[in-house]
């Protein structure tokens, strides 16, 4: 068996993939469109029919463009030589291929990953919502570290006060006097701001129970599995409801309200007058009174500063959701969909594998066909037919001249036989037995010398 030249079997083959290069090259186009028809369809407004004639048309042409644009490519790539034209062929493969990525791998990527873009935001919305509440929620509970020196204070002042009264603790004379009386007021004035700070506790829990259901509803709706446009429509009406939850629970604080309070124990310090009859008596409560008074200004100083800090906590800015289209949202979170990006760009830009082996192997046969002969590249049938036909011609009796050797010594010189007289047309038949061709017949008109005229009749 001949085995047949490289170059005859490459061009063979190519010729033989052609069909299933057209087929690829369409079915690929196909899938753009379809998926390209998918993201359109979620960008679009308006009735239900032109929403679908507005995508089939895009998509349509999406298609086509993919179609003609790989032909063109796949037909005048191969063919080629000149390094300067098929840079510039390259140069415009690589512009068609920005411009079909920027038609239509996109929004191949939002039909791919759409919905799981979609929840991304949720999720991402989700995990800030939540530490907007636990921000709040713990600026609220941050005015509850104010209650222990709050407690502490008035239990000093009554302890102060019951000690006074039964033992004269602070004047030396017992009995319920002017110093009693201003202790007493003072611890029944820090009970009262203790009393507000716990009552503010009850509501802040009530609050913070509110927004974590509020948070538990956004989780299903994250996590559900379903149509994605009515979980982000209620995700949408919940985030709504925690907001305003979380703007309450900062309104719930009372560091403002201890503040105040405890500026008022100072600046509203009111003493009573002495009211002792015997001896110095009343110089002595006037005594311990200022000293009262120092100690309420040095515990309101103490609580207003702890109350300052709290207020200097930052506020927690009002969030709000922001609902993002299919496309938007993979555009936004592209790095976390990176193998659908890969997917949905690798079915527009296939198509330049296959320009390149054709040109690669376009190449080689170019290369192989100017290292054969022309002898190498006729077939056995093509050889059989030639020697065929030569026979027939040598049974028709037609001369085929004869190429003269390739190389010649001396040229032979042949002298030159004195022409003998013609004998006449009859007298030219010899006979068989004198081993002439008794084929041949000579014709009187070729036997004229070169020169003479036309024969006269």
């Amino acid at each position: 068996m001949q085995l047949k030249p490289n170059a005859y079997r490459l061009n063979e083959t190519v010729k033989g993939v052609e069909t299933m290069t057209r087929f690829a090259l369409a079915v690929l186009a196909l899938a753009s469109g379809v998926y390209t028809y998918l993201g359109v369809r979620g960008l679009l407004d308006g009735s239900a029919t032109f929403v679908f004639f507005a995508a089939i048309i895009y998509s349509a042409a999406v298609s086509v463009a993919i179609y003609a644009f790989w032909s063109f490519m796949l037909r005048f790539v191969p063919l080629v030589t000149s390094g300067v034209q098929r840079a510039g062929l390259f140069a415009t493969m690589a512009v068609g291929c920005l411009m079909i990525m920027a038609m239509s791998s996109w929004l191949n990527a939002a039909a791919l990953a759409g919905s799981a873009a979609t929840e991304q935001h949720m999720a991402v919305t989700l995990q800030g919502y939540a530490e907007d509440l636990d921000q709040a929620h713990a600026n609220a509970l941050a005015a509850q570290s104010l209650l222990p020196d709050v407690q502490r204070a008035a239990e000093r002042f009554s302890g102060l006060a019951a000690d006074e009264r039964e033992s004269g603790a602070l004047t030396g004379t017992t009995g319920s006097g002017s110093v009693v009386q201003l202790l007493t007021q003072m611890g029944t004035q820090m009970n009262q701001l203790a009393a507000t700070i716990t009552s503010s506790r009850d509501e802040v829990a009530l609050q913070f129970e509110q927004g974590s259901a509020r948070l538990a509803t956004m989780r299903e709706l994250v996590s559900t599995p379903g149509s994605i446009e009515p979980r982000l429509d209620g995700f949408q009406a919940e985030a709504v409801q925690l907001t305003a939850v979380i703007a309450a629970l900062q309104q719930t604080g009372v560091a403002a309200s201890v503040k105040r309070a405890s500026a008022d124990l100072s600046a509203g310090f009111i003493a009573p007058v002495a009211d002792g009859q015997i001896g110095d008596l009343a110089n002595r409560q006037n005594q311990v009174m200022e000293t009262v008074r120092t100690s309420v200004a040095t515990q309101s100083a103490a609580l207003t500063t702890a109350a300052d800090e709290i207020l200097a906590t930052p506020a927690v800015e009002q969030r709000r959701f922001v609902p993002l289209s299919s496309a938007e949202a993979v555009l936004r979170y592209w790095q976390d969909f990176i193998p659908s990006w890969a997917g949905a760009i690798s079915i527009d830009l296939l198509p330049v594998v296959l320009v390149l082996v054709l040109m690669i192997v376009n190449d080689a046969m170019r290369r192989e066909s100017e290292s054969l002969e022309e002898a190498e590249n006729i077939t056995a049938a093509e050889m059989l037919r030639a020697m065929a036909l030569y026979r027939q011609m040598e049974a028709a009796g037609v001369v085929v001249p004869q190429a003269p050797p390739a190389e010649r010594t001396e040229p032979e010189t042949v002298p030159e036989a004195p022409m003998e007289p013609l004998a006449p047309a009859a007298a030219s038949h010899t006979d068989p037995a004198d081993g002439a061709d008794a084929t041949v017949t000579p014709i009187d008109s070729a036997q004229r010398k070169r020169g003479d005229g036309p024969a006269r009749v």
